[in-house]
């Protein structure tokens, strides 16, 4: 059984295939049709909800998810506000704004747009376009273009009404606190049939409950978990969700390290990132969509073991390792020696990621990524690189460098290290180091990249390295600091 909030009535859920998706459970189950189905792979934005749940102060926070990779499990103490829910008496000030800028035509992806909106009001007090631009990147339009659109967001911001989800707030709170209490009593779980999915409240039971039963499937966000039911008509007989257990969400920083629960969100790695790795925060803007990164999560990203996963390679540059849990047992290992083959890790039977600790780069250092992709939002790369680097007069005295794309893992390019390494940081020396990648390399060549693209790019981030390291005189006179890589690839 699962409880939470369809708009504001209390659902509680016990009969219901775990399998299923948020979508579904709108469109069939409850007859809520306007939320619409475009891709059923969490790229076009048409089917975006928002959940709200309670923070880390019992405030209400609200976030946009993608409705047809999100399966029902993780509506577990949370509000679902779907596209019917906006109108009362009137139009609600995002759906208004969209009529009076002419922000829809054909209106099958308008539903998701103005969720989009909502979920940017909700969350922010001005208009400020990047926001705008982030909390739309995962909503695709193909009739209106965006500049309508983004002018139904500032027209939102400039005439703010107080809607009907406002005087309800305190409301929801309690609600929302009082079926996570129960949940704190008694776990939930979802089952049909001979599908279950279990929702373990905390780190303990989780480990118990893979060592009982190590055929299962964990799922955090489920964004890529997902597409196998979604796209590849998968049917997962026993799931465990991540959802509720709350160390995996928890996160501590201290003067030198980052300690992050493995099911914390995208988004919420993003905010302390911000504060501690920019550079790692920037990345994250460029990480899919708002609503991909509200769900996603950190763990997720590293244990699906894809060899263009954005954030594996910051990750293996920054030193980062992992806590793997199985059972009572715990154990550290490397990010750079965590992945195997391609989507194989060393997990073992019934071990799970618990916590990702990342330490934070000292002075004097300089820390870049690079991503390489044919759209600079919303996509998945073709190349990404991390390099840290730490110079004394200008001599290389420590240098990382991670990739992903090159190779069927995530991986440092040892033999160009080892050429730089006690180097003087200059433009001979990249030069000399360039060819060494081969060694480090073969990529291969598909529907993204040639094999031939994909090594070119990879040199030319060194060379583009050099040119962003502050205070270093030898670079190149073909290019400028503020080139970037697409221009001369």
């Amino acid at each position: 059984m699962i409880e939470f909030l369809l708009h504001n009535e209390k659902i509680t859920l016990t009969d219901i295939d775990p399998n299923t998706t948020v979508l579904q459970f709108l469109r069939v189950h409850k007859k809520l049709t306007g939320t619409k189905e475009g891709c059923a792979s969490g790229d076009c934005g048409a089917c975006t909800i928002c959940l709200v749940e309670l923070d880390e102060n019992n405030q209400l926070r609200y976030k946009t998810v993608n409705a047809c990779i999100t399966l029902v499990s993780a509506l577990q103490g949370k509000q679902l506000i779907s596209i019917e829910a906006l109108k009362q008496s009137q139009l609600h000030s995002s759906q208004q704004a969209m009529v009076d800028n002419d922000g829809s035509q054909c209106g099958f992806c308008t539903p998701g747009f103005v969720m989009s909106l909502f979920g940017l009001q909700k969350n922010h007090d001005h208009f400020n376009r990047h926001q705008t631009h982030q909390a739309l990147a995962g909503n695709l339009c193909r009739c209106t273009g965006y500049r309508a659109i983004e002018n139904a967001a500032k027209q939102m911001f400039e005439q703010p009404i107080v809607d009907h989800f406002d005087p309800l707030e305190e409301s929801i709170q309690q609600q929302l606190a009082q079926i996570n209490l129960n949940t704190q009593r008694d776990s939930a779980m979802l089952a049909l049939n001979d599908n279950y999915c279990h929702l373990p409240n905390d780190s303990d039971t989780l480990a118990h409950l893979l060592i009982n039963n190590p055929q299962s499937t964990l799922i955090a966000g489920g964004t890529d978990l997902s597409l196998a039911i979604t796209q590849h008509n998968t049917r997962f007989s026993q799931l465990i969700a991540l959802s509720n257990v709350k160390e995996l969400h928890q996160y501590t920083i201290s003067d030198h390290q980052i300690e992050i629960g493995a099911a914390l969100s995208l988004t919420k790695c993003q905010k302390i990132f911000q504060q501690t790795i920019p550079e790692f925060a920037a990345l994250l803007d460029r990480f899919a969509s708002l609503q991909i990164r509200n769900q996603g999560s950190i763990g997720g990203n590293i244990a699906n073991a894809s060899p263009i996963g954005d954030t594996p390679p910051a990750l293996i540059a920054l030193g980062a390792s992992l806590i793997l849990r199985r059972g009572d047992s715990r154990r550290s290992v490397k990010v750079e020696d965590f992945f195997v083959d391609y989507r194989k890790t060393v997990l073992e039977s019934s071990e799970f990621i618990e916590k990702i600790l990342i330490p934070i780069p000292t002075q004097p250092y300089l820390f870049k990524i690079y991503k390489v992709s044919k759209r600079l939002d919303d996509d998945i790369s073709a190349l990404s690189a991390a390099c840290l680097l730490s110079l004394e007069n200008e001599k290389v005295t420590k240098i990382c460098l991670a990739f992903g794309g090159m190779a069927a893992i995530a991986k440092r390019a040892y033999h160009t290290e080892k050429a730089l390494e006690n180097q003087h940081w200059g433009l001979a020396a990249v030069k000399s180091a360039q060819p060494a990648l081969e060694q480090d390399f073969t990529p291969l060549s598909d529907f993204r990249a040639s094999s031939q693209y994909r090594m070119q790019v990879a040199k030319n981030v060194l060379h583009k390295l050099l040119i962003e390291t502050p205070q270093v005189t030898d670079k190149s006179d073909e290019l400028t600091a503020k080139t970037r890589i697409s221009d001369y690839v």
